[in-house]
């Protein structure tokens, strides 16, 4: 498998290539970038920075992967990006670097980010994340596993979205998302567990009903966050990992629960 550079492309002096990367027609790739293996950056697009992209990941024409972030504490300098194995960026989307030497902003793996949304500066994205269309994430945003964001959500800063956690289209989300959650609206507030998404991640019957006991008890029963802890630890499953995770969620929150 060999590497393909078209002639018109702008590779600097120091990126890295590794074996069967492809570069298209007037892309540009920044001299600190590294391609893993097998990447495509098709025609105009741009993977500028400190960027460093495992292998099989695609950059499709227009996205800017690397630029410089607009967080105002920036004082200069390349910053950095990771990004793992087989990402997909569609048209036009952005993923900006981080502010600080210090920092990073990091995707995981097999996430599709399609066309115009926005990654901001210091945002740790887990694996396959499907985010709409002109959906962005602010800077220092945390996303978990499988994670579905709608088109158009707009997520605040600091904010955290859970594992299989869905944001219904054109969201606005000021607080966190727990895991296994749908949130909707503006200011968003979860509606209801993402029961389509966990049947389609593997979830059995027992253990999506498990889920709905708990978000009964967080968002039903008319019980503040220390209570509803206390009820579901008393359920006979309570020890069980998803109840594990979904309450070590809630209580690390610092800007409450949406």
């Amino acid at each position: 498998m060999s590497t393909q550079i078209h002639s018109t492309a702008i590779i600097e002096s120091g990126a890295e290539l590794a074996e069967g990367v492809s570069v298209g027609p007037y892309a540009y790739i920044g001299a600190q970038v590294k391609l893993g293996k097998g990447t495509t950056v098709m025609h105009h697009a741009t993977v500028d920075g400190a960027t460093i992209m495992g292998q099989e990941n695609e950059v499709h024409p227009y996205a800017y992967l690397g630029g410089k972030s607009h967080d105002k504490k920036y004082k200069g300098g390349v910053q950095r990006i990771e990004i793992g194995d087989r990402n997909v960026f569609r048209e036009y989307t952005t993923v900006h670097c981080a502010t600080e030497e210090n920092l990073l902003t990091r995707l995981g793996h097999d996430n599709l980010i399609l066309a115009y949304s926005h990654i901001a500066h210091e945002c740790q994205i887990g694996d396959r994340l499907v985010m709409s269309s002109h959906a962005a994430l602010g800077g220092h945003v945390t996303v978990g596993n499988h994670v579905n964001v709608g088109w158009g959500v707009g997520v605040h800063q600091f904010c955290r979205v859970g594992d299989h956690a869905m944001l219904g289209a054109a969201s606005k989300i000021v607080q966190d998302v727990p895991p296994f959650l749908i949130a909707d609206g503006n200011p968003a507030v979860c509606r209801t567990i993402n029961k389509i998404g966990l049947e389609r991640a593997g979830f059995d019957s027992e253990a999506i009903q498990r889920i709905h006991r708990v978000f009964k008890a967080f968002y039903k029963k008319g019980l503040n966050q220390s209570e509803a802890i206390k009820a579901v630890s008393v359920q006979e499953d309570s020890d069980h990992v998803d109840i594990d995770n979904f309450i070590d969620f809630v209580q690390r929150s610092d800007r409450g629960i949406a």
